[in-house]
């Protein structure tokens, strides 16, 4: 399964940025983007980031676009304390 994932945020020092989290053989990278002509830098995903993902994957399900066991995989990436 390879997915990815994309939304804007509010970070309190970058300002807005672009988040982008790519789910790929059970992996899961996380990066993010300030403009256009950046390179993209990893990302060290926060609580809001975890539940924006949550809610982005939950979307594509009833579209068929992430079958629930994908989904699953997804929320079982998820570390305990986040």
């Amino acid at each position: 399964m390879s997915m990815e994932f994309g939304w804007w945020s509010k970070h309190p020092e970058r300002g807005k940025i672009h988040v982008r989290a790519i789910v790929h053989g059970g992996n899961l990278a996380w990066y993010w983007n300030q403009g256009h002509g950046r390179s993209w830098e990893p990302h060290e995903p926060s609580t809001e980031d975890w539940d924006q993902l949550m809610y982005e994957a939950g979307k594509r399900v009833p579209r068929r676009l992430l079958s629930p066991k994908q989904f699953a995989a997804i929320k079982s990436l998820r570390p305990a304390d986040s």
